[in-house]
This record gives C-alpha cells, structure tokens and sequence, in this order.
C-alpha cells in the first residue's frame, strides 16, 4: 500500500502497483493557503459554536480532496488518519502573521499573541496532539468523519466500489479510543442511514506508543486494524527525536553502538518486539484483524521482509518506493513462504 495524501500521489502509486492507500495524513490538506486561514480561525476559536463556523469552510475542501483519493483507488481500500499534528504548528510565528490574521479574525494583535504563545508546547512531540485533538475538541472528529462518508457515499453513488478506513492516531489507552471511535461511528452511521446507501466501512487505531502495543488485547477490541506508525513508534521506544539524533547518530554508528540507522530500517530487536507483541496480542481478541506499518521502513527491503516474517498484513509506503516494496516482499515470500 502507499502513502499519499493527495490524487496525484494516489495515481502514481496506483500505477506503480499499490494495492490501496495505508495512510493519508489528513493535515497535509490544511496547508493550502485559502484553507490555512479557515484552520486558524478554527483554533484560536474561543467557542464550540465559533469552531464549528471554521469548520463548515473546512469540511467541503476535505469531503472534495478524499473524492479524489477514492476515485484514483478505483476500489481499493483507503486509510485516512485523523488529525494528528498540534495545532501550533498551524499558527502564524511572526508578529507581521500574527497582526494580518488578528485583523480577519477581530481581535487585538495582543490577544491572539497571547493564544499563540499559551498553545507553544515544549516537547510537542508528546503533547496536546493526534487523538488528545478530538477528546478535547470532538467537533474535529466529526467535521473529519463527514468529509470522509461524505466523500465514500458521493464517490460511491457515481458507481465507483469505496473502502473507507478511519485511522485514529496517537492511542495510549483503551478509553481514549472508545470515547474517538464513538464520535466517528455515531456520525458515520446517521450519515449512512439517512442516505439509505449500503456502504462498509473501517475504524482502527495507528499504534505508536509503546503503552499501546503492551495493552493492544484490549485495544483490539474496538480497533478493526492496527497500523504501526513505526517512525513515532521507534522515536517513543528509543527516547530520542527524529528530528534531532541526526546530530549524534553519527558516533553512535562509527563507534559500533549502533549498527544502522534505526529511522531508516525497523529496530528488529526493540521496536519490533512491540510490533510482535501488539500484533500477537490483537490477533488473540480478534484473530482477522489487519496488520501493517506505515512508517519510513514500509519501503526499506529489510523491513519488507521483517514484516512478512512475523505476519503482517501490509506495509504502507511512499509512493516512489512502492515497486522497492513489492518486490522486497515477493523475495519475502519465497524466502519465508506461509
């Protein structure tokens, strides 16, 4: 499967063989200029009812961009993750932004700095983001799950086969994902029975804290797949950013501690025993469940044939890497046949 976020990625791998969509970052969208002024308008909302205005410009521009993912799949499944990134990251940084976006929004330049800095977090990789996003503001999750059935249902009334999957990101503990999954199921299914279509759908978790992975038997109960989102997965296992070991992996790697990069080739012997034991632990509540990763390492030989090896279903990867993917996983499956 592929990463993609938008139909033109999602044609590219189709053609390159992709067998459906395991991620699309939903937050990709919101980058687009005539749409980042409706994201912030909708976070430095003081209201329920001021954020749900913001939202309504939202949801026709995201119900549009997963038509398209749908029509490019011809069929195939779609996993679309809900929003994950803090909603810092979406704010204006400069006091020239931060003015012109007071001014549209009719506020002082004083109290929108003060929002800006009052959302600064200090290690944001950990912090008010992914599914945290829709227990404190539900309003998101159902705005995201009516662009999604609403996209599946058009899509699907123009003859095209649609297999929606609703990826909730971040979980950490079985109520948190009971509390996501209801938003998204309630919504959904009014959405489906007042149209009175026949429509399928998905709803699953990216399990990329290790907490997860150790209580993924009770998790399994409400999650009908799991996607390892093995690039947060490995940086929580590891205890080191990303974005910053770059600085002083290089030591590690001509000192011999570390014998590769564990962001560019899954960590068989840590991470991967969370992936194992998540993927155990699922299969006991729910023996059908699908398994797949969506990380950098979907597309990484070794981790194609690491994958195949302890059973998942899938890997999910970019688009470019897809023709990698396959073939490291039809190697795989001559190697280690089932």
């Amino acid at each position: 499967m592929t990463n993609a976020d938008t139909p033109k990625d999602a044609k590219q791998a189709y053609e390159f063989g992709a067998q459906g969509i395991g991620l699309c970052r939903t937050e990709h969208m919101f980058f687009a200029p005539e749409r980042i002024a409706a994201i912030r308008e909708m976070i430095v909302s003081k209201t329920k009812e001021q954020r749900e205005k913001a939202l309504d410009k939202i949801l026709p521009m995201q119900r549009g961009d997963f038509e398209g993912l749908f029509r490019e799949m011809k069929g195939l499944p779609v996993t679309i993750r809900l929003l994950d990134p803090p909603l810092h990251e979406f704010l204006p940084h400069t006091d020239e932004e931060i003015e012109a976006l007071a001014k549209d929004m009719n506020m002082t330049f004083e109290e929108l700095k003060n929002i800006v800095t009052g959302l600064h977090e200090f290690n944001p990789m950990m912090g008010h983001r992914g599914c945290r996003l829709d227990v404190t503001y539900p309003e998101i999750g159902v705005m995201q799950t009516k662009a999604i059935i609403g996209a599946a249902i058009n899509v699907k009334k123009e003859g095209i086969d649609v297999k929606p999957e609703i990826m909730i990101p971040l979980i950490g503990d079985y109520k948190e994902l009971v509390y996501v999954k209801n938003i998204v199921t309630k919504t959904a299914d009014e959405m489906i029975e007042q149209e009175k279509i026949d429509l399928k759908y998905m709803v699953g978790t990216m399990i990329e804290i290790p907490r997860a992975a150790l209580i993924a038997d009770k998790i399994a109960k409400e999650a009908e797949f799991f996607s390892f989102g093995t690039n947060d997965l490995t940086q929580m296992t590891f205890g080191f950013s990303r974005d910053d070991a770059g600085k002083f992996l290089g030591e590690y790697y001509s000192k011999n501690i570390y014998d590769f990069d564990p962001f560019a080739r899954v960590d068989e012997e840590g991470v991967g025993q969370l992936v194992e034991m998540a993927s155990k632990l699922g299969r006991q509540t729910r023996p059908d469940i699908e398994l797949g990763i969506c990380g950098e390492h979907g597309g990484n030989p070794a981790s194609v044939e690491y994958c195949h090896r302890i059973g998942l279903t899938y890997v999910s990867c970019s688009p470019y890497r897809v023709p990698i993917a396959r073939l490291a996983a039809a190697q795989a499956a001559i190697k280690y046949p089932r």
